[in-house]
């Protein structure tokens, strides 16, 4: 029996044809060379997909969010490869993905600063580009520029002993280098807290954390010199000044808390009374003139007598022993050594 001819009017059933994908966007473009991140790919005529391509590499996983996007889990690889979509329609157009470097750090200047933050610290390593995050242990740069793929400036925020810094980048994050925080310097005394105008008086400052210090200064000028003995304790030799000073420490935890230094004039004898005395030791002398409060010792010739400091303008001393004719007299004090003026012994008369 033949098969009969169809029925008049009857429907024909219609071929739908798949279109091919269209890929437009892969976000991000760049991963790390181990791959396993999220890949989001926008496009259109995503149906019935049967693969994601990274280059040759299947992704290892992909989920159909809709027909104009796709999550998928990007395998590993390297440089920049075509990323395709495959449906029953044929294969998409394709969008360029690039494997990013593992990123290193290598060292970073300086490795320490002030428990404050804000130094300025350059990062070396490879792989830098694109960084997306530097961290001083668990808190975030103040800021950072990428300079080139080998070199960060990056701003430490504030912290406290030591931490590890990473960089990352599509690429992945950096193993660590260490950053070094230190307390800034303090300062307790100053001994000899006063010294001659002049400068040149050696002086030892005490206090803690004055490991590395960077400079010692009086009021604004540097120390002519200066020794860091122990954590505790600096030797400096006082520059030229006037009037009281701050003294100051700086060391790679910051500028200290200040003490104060005082310069002294050098003082000036104006007239002494009497002006002449017997040859043996015992007359009373009125010395006056000005800066003489720090007074140290007073001289006839080169004979020290005892003294009595009674103001800044006023001295009484005890005339010593010496041969009778004129003899100079002076005055030394902190702020260092007076002009001269004369003193006559004269012999007891002969009888």
């Amino acid at each position: 029996m033949k098969d009969s001819a169809p029925a008049a009017g009857a429907v024909r059933p219609t071929v739908v044809i798949a279109a091919v994908p269209v890929l437009t966007s892969v976000v991000p473009g760049t991963g790390p060379a181990a791959g396993n991140n999220n890949v989001v790919l926008n496009g259109t005529g995503f149906v019935g997909i049967t693969a994601v391509m990274f280059g040759t590499k299947t992704a290892l996983g992909y989920t159909v969010s809709s027909s104009t996007q796709i999550t998928a889990v990007a395998p590993s690889g390297t440089s920049t490869v075509a990323v395709t979509v495959k449906t029953p329609g044929g294969t998409s157009n394709s969008v360029p993905y690039t494997y990013a470097a593992q990123p290193s750090l290598t060292a970073a200047s300086p490795s320490q600063g002030p428990s404050s933050g804000g130094t300025t610290v350059i990062l070396t390593g490879t792989g830098l580009t694109g960084a997306t995050a530097v961290t001083f242990g668990s808190t975030p740069a103040t800021s950072y520029t990428v300079n080139s793929p080998t070199q960060i400036t990056a701003v430490a925020p504030a912290g406290t002993s030591a931490v590890p810094i990473t960089v990352t980048t599509p690429g992945g994050t950096t193993g660590p280098v260490y950053f070094f925080y230190v307390n800034a310097p303090t300062v307790t005394t100053v001994s000899p807290s006063q010294g001659p105008s002049s400068g040149g008086t050696t002086v030892i400052l005490t206090g803690a954390d004055l490991t590395g210090a960077t400079a010692v200064t009086f009021g604004s000028t540097p120390a002519t010199s200066y020794t860091v003995n122990s954590p505790t304790q600096i030797t400096a030799v006082a520059p030229a000044g006037a009037g009281s000073v701050a003294v100051t420490s700086t060391g790679p935890g910051g500028i200290s808390n200040s003490v104060i230094y005082t310069y002294v004039t050098s003082p000036v004898l104006g007239s002494l009374t009497p002006t002449q005395g017997p040859t043996d030791a015992g007359a009373g002398v009125t010395l006056t003139g000005s800066g003489l409060a720090t007074t140290t010792a007073v001289h006839f010739g080169a004979a020290p007598a005892a003294f009595n400091v009674l103001s800044d303008t006023t001295v009484t001393a005890t005339a010593s022993a010496g041969a009778p004719g004129p003899v100079s007299v002076n005055v030394t004090t902190i702020g260092g050594t007076s002009n001269s003026l004369t003193y006559t012994r004269v012999a007891a008369p002969m009888i």
